[in-house]
Formats: structure tokens, sequence, C-alpha cells
């Protein structure tokens, strides 16, 4: 599936072999303020021709919004060049509501499927992931009402998010599990201690989203950024109060780092997610030009032994003050 002209490294992504730098699709329905329809379609057209293949979306963005726009670009290239991955198991309460539930019932895995092909005007997934682990629903019967989906012809490969690695290795007995997507970065290394060498052992790759721990490793993001109306970021605990500027100064070192490698620090941050290894593969998210572009060039920096060191090193990660997500959301991470 990698086109011609691609920079970044390439990995094993289900049943096809695309670009380690993939595109998180999200912020441009809703979480991040305000945005262009117009513009994100254009982000989308540029993504492609720059390279990308790995589009990210889930049913719960936008409450069905996000993959509605994905339907839009998918139009304009074509199916067999976009590795298409989306999710299900969140689900809201309305447009625009803040309550959720998690629902992983066989009955509405097939439910969720299907309004997610015809929102994207696709016959099939490429890679279909359950978002959140439903703990009063067998993980055993959730997977194998997804095999039954690949029997179908409507998904080609299978996904887990933000799940334990007894779950991982639960469900891969029933059917073969290609990738778990989980949050993984400098400042949010958790998956190092058994998630990342389980997915290794098993051979299933490990997508991670938020490599750039919604912009605090851009060496950009100021206090301002996250208060307009709309940004998900000011309820988040890293960037309440005074957590967001003592995280952000544990970023001052990675500036320094990337000034003499003559990359940008969301570079050197993207390129160290990578270097972690082969089998890794990240879906940075932005709706904006500029950084669509640098954020691809990260698959190609190369980290030598030493420089991957130095970073792991330069960021003090127990230093890191504030949980990923309110307490309430932490409780279904990890099931």
């Amino acid at each position: 599936m990698t086109r011609a002209g691609s920079t970044a490294w390439t990995g094993k992504l289900g049943q096809s072999t695309v670009p380690r730098v993939g595109l998180g699709c999200m912020g441009m329905s809703e979480f991040y303020g305000a945005s262009d329809e117009a513009e994100n379609l254009r982000i989308l057209a540029k993504a492609f021709e720059v390279g990308y293949a790995h589009f990210d979306t889930a049913d719960m963005y936008g409450n069905g919004h996000n993959e509605q726009l994905l339907g839009r670009f998918l139009k304009t290239v074509p199916r067999e060049k976009v590795f298409l991955a989306s999710k299900f198991g969140i689900v809201r309460d309305g447009p625009g509501g803040l309550s959720r539930s998690v629902n992983n019932r066989p009955e509405y895995v097939r439910e969720a499927c299907d309004r997610s092909l015809a929102r994207l005007g696709v016959d099939y997934l490429d890679l279909y992931y359950v978002h959140r682990r439903d703990a009063s629903v067998p993980i055993e019967e959730t997977v194998g009402a997804m095999a039954e989906l690949v029997k179908a012809g409507k998904v080609r490969a299978l996904g887990l998010s933000e799940v334990s690695v007894e779950t991982l290795r639960r469900g891969h007995k029933v059917h073969p599990i290609a990738a778990i997507e989980t949050e993984y970065s400098l400042l949010s290394r958790d998956p190092d201690a058994e998630l990342l060498p389980a997915c290794k052992e098993l051979g299933v790759a490990f997508v991670a989203y938020s490599p750039l721990s919604r912009g605090l490793l851009t060496a950009e993001l100021k206090p301002d950024d996250v208060k307009k109306n709309g940004d998900v970021r000011q309820f988040l605990p890293r960037f309440s109060g005074d957590n967001f500027n003592r995280n952000l100064a544990l970023v001052e070192k990675l500036k320094e780092i990337a000034g003499e490698r003559k990359c940008t620090p969301s570079q050197l941050a993207l390129a160290w997610v990578l270097s972690r290894g082969e089998h890794i593969h990240i879906i940075p998210g932005t709706r904006r030009e500029k950084y669509l572009i640098e954020n691809f060039g990260a698959g190609s920096i190369q980290l030598s032994a030493s420089e991957v060191d130095r970073i792991t090193s330069a960021i003090d990660v127990s230093q890191v003050v504030g949980t990923r997500y309110p307490e309430a959301a932490m409780q279904g991470i990890g099931r």
C-alpha cells in the first residue's frame, strides 16, 4: 500500500504495509475548538499527497461526523491506497453530549460496524478496534463477534484500544489481534513495562496515539492556547492549574537536543516513539499543513542508540504531573 515518494519508515499493519506515521483525524471534528470543514478536507487531501496512507477515526468522534468527513475525502482517492481504521464501543448520549457509556455486546458490534461503513461510504474497514473495554462483557464474546465481521468481508483486521496485556492475550486466542492502540509518548510511558513487549512477542502492531502528549511536546503550546471554547485539554489534569507549566518545563531539554539535531522538538519526540520498536506506528493529529508535513518527516529521522538514551533521560517522566484523563475516565483504561 506504500506509495512512491513516501519518506516514512514502513511497517506491517493488519494486511498492509504502510508508513509508520499515520494521521489521527479526531481533532477535525471536535475536542480542540472550532474547525473548518473545507480546510479539513484540504488537509486530508494534502496528507494523501504527502504520502500518508493510514487514517484513524472512530464512530464517537463528533458523534459520527469524523467518519462522514473521511467519507467525503475517500470519494476523491483510490480506496485501495488508503488504510482506514475506525473504532466502536464508546456510546455518546447525543449530539454534543459529554456523558458516555461503553458497549461491547456482540449485537452492538455488528450494528456499530454497519453504521460506520455507511458513514464512511466504504465496503470494508482495514482495521476495526474496540475503543474501550466493557468489563461486563467477556472479551472473548466481543472479539468473536468482530471475527464474524472479518468472515463477512466487512473488516480485514481487528484491534483493541487501551486494554491490559491479559485482555490482549485472551482476545488474541479467539482471533488474531493485528494492533493495539494506546497513548504513548515521552510523557506517557506506561506501555514500556508490559504492553509493548507483549505486542512484540505476539506479532501485534502497536499504534501510539497522542505521541506529542496533546501538544505539550511541541514546545510551542501556551496556557492560553487551551482556554478557547471547545478545547477539551482545559479539563485534563496535565493541563490544569500549575500542572501545565510544570509539564512544559520538562520539555526544555528536548528543545536543546532538537536544536543540535536540526529538527523540531515535535519531530524528535515522534522519532523517539518510532525508535522504541519496529512494530510501533504513530498517529499524531493536526489540522495545519505545516505540522502535517513536519510530523510525516519525523518518520525519516533515524536515531542512534546513544541519542535514544539521551532523549529518554532528558525528560524525567517521574516528574510529569497529572493523569492523562480525569479520574473517572482513567478507570476505563487498561482493562
